[in-house]
C-alpha cells in the first residue's frame, strides 16, 4: 500500500494474524443470512468452533423477543492452515419476526465433560432490528459537503488567529459557516457533514466534554439552530458527526469516575486498574473509552442523538464503528428510527468489505474507504493502471448489494490531501474528481479540496504535525477558481442528471498501456460517456456503444478527462 489508511490491516503479517484470530476458538461474529432480516425472512445464524476439546452441542440463547434456546448443528468440519486445528461450522435458521421486532441472542457451546458452557465471541450479546431498512430517498442523490469547524471561516468580519503549531485555534465559528452557506450552495452541494462541535479543548473537535451544548468558542445554541434553519431554506441538510466510543478525558463523567471508586459513572468507562490504568482510543489518554455495554452509557449517548436530531440534524456520520459492538449499532438504529425514521447513517468503518457488510440493518452503509485507497493509487500515485482499476471497479461493485450506501471520497481531516499525494499537479485532481463524481454513490467533499487546497508537509514525515497537516483553514482570499468552477461544474452534472445515480455503469474501453479508459452509464432516458486519459501524450479514443451505430471520439490530452451526455 502506498498508505496505510488500513492501518490495522496494512501490511500482510498483521492481515494473517487478523484472520488467525477472527477463526479461532467459538466465534459468530454476527454472521447470519441474511445480514439484515426483514418480516418476510427466518435467518440463518452460523457458528464456528476451532477448539482443543470435544463440544457436545452449541446453543443460541434467546432474550428477545422472548426467551428460548435453539439447538445448531453441525453441518461441516474442516481443515484450518492458519490455525493448524479444526474447524466445525453449527448453524441453525432463527424463526420469522414481525417487523419492528428486536432479536437478542448470545452462543453458548458445552462441552461433552459437562464442564462449565463456553460463550461465543468472549460471551458478546448479539441483536438485530427486524426491518426493511431503505435508503432515504433524499440520500440517493445526497452531495456532501465536509466541514471542519475550526479551520473553515472565522465569521463576523474576523480574520484566523495568530497561531504557533497547527493544533492551536485558528478561530472558526458557526457564524462563519452560516455566512458561507451561499457559497457551499451556489456550488450545488446538497448535503453538508459537519465535524463536531461539542464543548472541547482540542481543535478537531473529537475530545467533547458534553454531548447537549456547543462549544462557546465555535457559538451557541441559538446559532447551531440557526445554521440548521438557514441551512435547510437552501435545500441542505446537515449530518452530526457521532462518537459513541469514547469521550474527551475532562468530561465530568470521567472525571467524577478517576476521582471516587464509588462514582456512580465508575461503570461508565473501562478500568484495567483503577484510577490510573483505563481503556483508552487508540493508548491516547485524553480520550477515555467508554464501557458502551453499559445501559447508563447508552442511555445517555443515545439521547444525546435524538436530541440533535430533533433540533433539524437529517442523519449521522459514525466515528469509528469498530469500537463498540454491532449490539450497540443496533440499539443506536432502533433510537434514531423512534426519532427521524428518514435519517440517513452510515459509518466510518476502516476495514475489510466482510466487515462493513456485517453493520447492514444497522447503519444503511459505510464510507468507502476502499474505494478512496484505490482512486488515490490510480490518480494520484499511479501505482495502479485503469485496467486493473475497472477489475477492481467491477468486482466491488458486484460484492456489495445495491441497497448498502457507500458514500465516497478522495481525502478527508484524517489523511494527507489527494492534491498532496498528487505532488501538486491538478490535472491528477481533475481526473480522481471526474471518475469520484460519476460513480454510482454519494461523493462527499473535504472542505478545501474543491479549491485546490493542499498542505506544507506529509502526515508521516520526520518534522510533520500529524494529523493537523491536512487541516489548514481555507484561504478564502486566495482561491483557485479554475479548480472552484470545475467542481462546480461536475456538481451540477450530477445534480441534473440522476442517471449517474440511479443507471448502470457499463466499460466502454481500457488500455493499461495507453493509460486510456471510459465508461458510459445509461437508463432509459440518457447516457453519459466518461473519458480518461492517464497518460503523458495525448491521446484519441473512439468508442461506439453497444446496440449504437454512432461512434463518439474523444481527443484528450495528457491526464485529461471529458464526458458526453446524449439521450
Amino acid at each position: 500500500m502506498n498508505e496505510t489508511i488500513f492501518g490495522s490491516l496494512a501490511t500482510v503479517e498483521k492481515r494473517i494474524a487478523y484472520m488467525q484470530e477472527q477463526t479461532a476458538g467459538f466465534t459468530h461474529h454476527n454472521q447470519l443470512q441474511p445480514l439484515a432480516p426483514g418480516p418476510q425472512d427466518a435467518p440463518l445464524l452460523t457458528a464456528t468452533v476451532a477448539l482443543n476439546r470435544q463440544i457436545a452441542q452449541v446453543e443460541c440463547v434467546l432474550s428477545a423477543p422472548k426467551t428460548a434456546v435453539l439447538p445448531l448443528t453441525p453441518v461441516k468440519t474442516e481443515w484450518d492452515l492458519l490455525n493448524w486445528t479444526y474447524r466445525q461450522t453449527w448453524q441453525v435458521t432463527l424463526p420469522q419476526q414481525p417487523a419492528g421486532t428486536l432479536v437478542r441472542y448470545r452462543l453458548r457451546a458445552c462441552p461433552v465433560d459437562g464442564s462449565e458452557p463456553l460463550w461465543a465471541d468472549d460471551g458478546a450479546t448479539f441483536s438485530y432490528l427486524v426491518d426493511e431498512v431503505s435508503l432515504p430517498a433524499w440520500a440517493k442523490d445526497a452531495i456532501v459537503y465536509q466541514i471542519f469547524p475550526d479551520r473553515f471561516a472565522p465569521g463576523n468580519g474576523r480574520s484566523w488567529n495568530n497561531v504557533n503549531h497547527l493544533s492551536d485555534i485558528y478561530g472558526g465559528t458557526l457564524r462563519g459557516i452560516i455566512e458561507k452557506l451561499d457559497y457551499v450552495a451556489d456550488l450545488g452541494f446538497n448535503v453538508i457533514w459537519l465535524n463536531p462541535f461539542f464543548p472541547d479543548k482540542t481543535h478537531h473537535g473529537y475530545h467533547a466534554t458534553d454531548h447537549f451544548s456547543v462549544n462557546p468558542r465555535l457559538g451557541s445554541m441559538a446559532d447551531i439552530e440557526e445554521l440548521i434553519a438557514e441551512a435547510h431554506k437552501r435545500g441542505i441538510r446537515l449530518l452530526l458527526d457521532f462518537v459513541g466510543n469514547h469521550v474527551g478525558s475532562e468530561h465530568p463523567y470521567f472525571q467524577d469516575a478517576l476521582a471516587h471508586r464509588d462514582s456512580p459513572y465508575h461503570d461508565w468507562f473501562r478500568w484495567r486498574s483503577w484510577p490510573d490504568d483505563y481503556v483508552a482510543y487508540y493508548e491516547v489518554k485524553e480520550l477515555p473509552e467508554l464501557n458502551t455495554e453499559n445501559a447508563g452509557v447508552r442511555d445517555y449517548m443515545f439521547r444525546s442523538v435524538q436530541f440533535w436530531l430533533e433540533k433539524g440534524f437529517d442523519g449521522l456520520r459514525i466515528d469509528y464503528t469498530l469500537g463498540p459492538s454491532h449490539d450497540f449499532w443496533t440499539m443506536l438504529r432502533a433510537a434514531v428510527r423512534d426519532c427521524k425514521p428518514d435519517a440517513w447513517m452510515f459509518g466510518e468503518t476502516v476495514h475489510t468489505p466482510q466487515t462493513q457488510l456485517s453493520y447492514d440493518g444497522r447503519f444503511h452503509g459505510n464510507l468507502d474507504f476502499l474505494l478512496a485507497q484505490k482512486l488515490r493509487d490510480t490518480f494520484a500515485f499511479n501505482t495502479m493502471n485503469v485496467a486493473e482499476f475497472d477489475a477492481f471497479l467491477h468486482l466491488h461493485e458486484t460484492f456489495f448489494p445495491a441497497h448498502v450506501s457507500r458514500p465516497s471520497f478522495l481525502d478527508n481531516h484524517d489523511m494527507n490531501r489527494f492534491l498532496w499525494v498528487a505532488k501538486g499537479d491538478k490535472r491528477k485532481l481533475k481526473l480522481a474528481t471526474l471518475c469520484h463524481f460519476t460513480l454510482t454513490h454519494p461523493p462527499v467533499v473535504y472542505n478545501g479540496t474543491e479549491i485546490g487546497l493542499s498542505q506544507e508537509r506529509g502526515i508521516g514525515d520526520p518534522d510533520s504535525h500529524g494529523m493537523e497537516e491536512c487541516r489548514l483553514p481555507m484561504p478564502w482570499d486566495a482561491l483557485d477558481t479554475d479548480m472552484l468552477a470545475y467542481y462546480r461544474q461536475l456538481i451540477h452534472l450530477r445534480r441534473e442528471h440522476p442517471v449517474i445515480w440511479q443507471g448502470q455503469r457499463q466499460t466502454v474501453h481500457v488500455d493499461a498501456a495507453a493509460g486510456t479508459y471510459a465508461y458510459a452509464v445509461q437508463n432509459e432516458d440518457e447516457t453519459l460517456l466518461v473519458a480518461f486519459n492517464l497518460g503523458d501524450t495525448p491521446q484519441q479514443i473512439n468508442i461506439t456503444l453497444p446496440h449504437q451505430d454512432e461512434t463518439h471520439r474523444f481527443d484528450l490530452a495528457a491526464w485529461d478527462g471529458q464526458w458526453k451526455l446524449f439521450a
